[in-house]
Protein backbone atom coordinates (compact mmCIF):
# COMPACT_ATOMS: atom_id res chain seq x y z
CA UNK A 1 0.00 0.00 0.00
CA UNK A 2 1.16 3.84 -0.96
CA UNK A 3 -0.31 7.05 1.54
CA UNK A 4 -0.64 10.26 -0.39
CA UNK A 5 -0.33 13.04 2.06
CA UNK A 6 -1.21 16.60 0.65
CA UNK A 7 -1.98 20.08 2.27
CA UNK A 8 -2.89 23.06 0.76
CA UNK A 9 -2.57 26.32 1.38
CA UNK A 10 -4.79 29.30 -0.51
CA UNK A 11 -4.46 32.78 -2.13
CA UNK A 12 -6.19 36.05 -1.15
CA UNK A 13 -8.54 34.99 -4.31
CA UNK A 14 -10.19 32.00 -2.36
CA UNK A 15 -13.38 32.41 -0.57
CA UNK A 16 -13.39 30.04 2.73
CA UNK A 17 -17.14 29.39 1.10
CA UNK A 18 -15.52 26.88 -1.17
CA UNK A 19 -13.55 24.83 1.40
CA UNK A 20 -16.66 22.81 2.18
CA UNK A 21 -17.02 22.13 -2.03
CA UNK A 22 -13.28 21.04 -2.35
CA UNK A 23 -13.65 18.72 0.70
CA UNK A 24 -17.02 16.91 -1.59
CA UNK A 25 -15.09 16.96 -4.59
CA UNK A 26 -12.11 14.89 -2.90
CA UNK A 27 -14.16 12.63 -0.98
CA UNK A 28 -15.90 11.89 -4.61
CA UNK A 29 -12.87 10.89 -5.89
CA UNK A 30 -12.74 7.60 -3.74
CA UNK A 31 -15.70 5.95 -5.90
CA UNK A 32 -14.24 7.30 -9.15
CA UNK A 33 -10.36 6.18 -9.34
CA UNK A 34 -9.54 2.65 -9.25
CA UNK A 35 -6.94 1.38 -6.40
CA UNK A 36 -8.09 4.03 -3.75
CA UNK A 37 -9.10 1.89 -0.45
CA UNK A 38 -9.54 4.80 1.94
CA UNK A 39 -9.20 8.36 1.34
CA UNK A 40 -10.29 11.52 4.17
CA UNK A 41 -10.50 15.00 3.74
CA UNK A 42 -10.54 17.86 5.56
CA UNK A 43 -10.31 21.33 6.57
CA UNK A 44 -7.92 21.93 9.66
CA UNK A 45 -8.74 22.59 12.77
CA UNK A 46 -5.66 22.11 14.53
CA UNK A 47 -5.43 23.74 17.58
CA UNK A 48 -1.35 24.12 17.02
CA UNK A 49 -1.54 27.68 15.48
CA UNK A 50 1.65 28.17 15.08
CA UNK A 51 2.19 25.08 12.75
CA UNK A 52 -0.82 26.13 10.39
CA UNK A 53 1.26 28.34 7.86
CA UNK A 54 -1.66 28.85 6.39
CA UNK A 55 -2.29 25.31 5.23
CA UNK A 56 -6.12 24.57 5.63
CA UNK A 57 -7.32 21.63 3.70
CA UNK A 58 -5.78 18.23 4.20
CA UNK A 59 -6.11 15.29 2.10
CA UNK A 60 -5.18 11.69 3.03
CA UNK A 61 -5.04 8.85 0.13
CA UNK A 62 -4.30 5.16 0.91
CA UNK A 63 -3.66 3.45 -2.50
CA UNK A 64 -3.62 -0.25 -3.45
CA UNK A 65 0.46 0.25 -4.39
CA UNK A 66 2.50 2.56 -6.39
CA UNK A 67 1.04 1.79 -9.84
CA UNK A 68 -2.63 3.04 -8.78
CA UNK A 69 -0.95 5.97 -7.32
CA UNK A 70 0.98 6.90 -10.14
CA UNK A 71 -2.40 5.94 -12.44
CA UNK A 72 -4.20 8.38 -9.81
CA UNK A 73 -2.45 11.64 -10.86
CA UNK A 74 -3.26 11.75 -14.73
CA UNK A 75 -7.18 10.19 -13.76
CA UNK A 76 -9.28 12.55 -15.43
CA UNK A 77 -11.90 12.64 -12.16
CA UNK A 78 -8.20 13.59 -10.13
CA UNK A 79 -7.06 16.50 -13.03
CA UNK A 80 -11.33 17.92 -12.44
CA UNK A 81 -10.28 18.55 -9.30
CA UNK A 82 -7.03 20.44 -9.92
CA UNK A 83 -8.94 22.31 -12.52
CA UNK A 84 -11.21 23.49 -9.33
CA UNK A 85 -7.84 24.91 -7.61
CA UNK A 86 -6.99 27.07 -10.66
CA UNK A 87 -6.64 30.62 -9.63
CA UNK A 88 -7.32 29.77 -5.74
CA UNK A 89 -4.03 27.66 -4.75
CA UNK A 90 -1.00 29.56 -3.69
CA UNK A 91 0.46 26.52 -2.63
CA UNK A 92 0.52 22.58 -1.94
CA UNK A 93 2.72 20.38 -0.16
CA UNK A 94 2.54 16.19 -1.35
CA UNK A 95 4.31 13.19 1.00
CA UNK A 96 3.88 9.81 -0.73
CA UNK A 97 5.17 6.81 1.05
CA UNK A 98 5.07 2.65 1.33
CA UNK A 99 2.48 1.57 4.21
CA UNK A 100 4.73 -0.89 6.08
CA UNK A 101 2.30 -3.19 8.36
Amino acid sequence: MFEHLVVFKFNSSFNPEQEQQLVQALLGLKDQIPGITGLTAGVNVTEETENIHGYTLGLRVTFTDQEALRAYGPHPAHQQFVAMLEGIIESVVVVDYPVHV
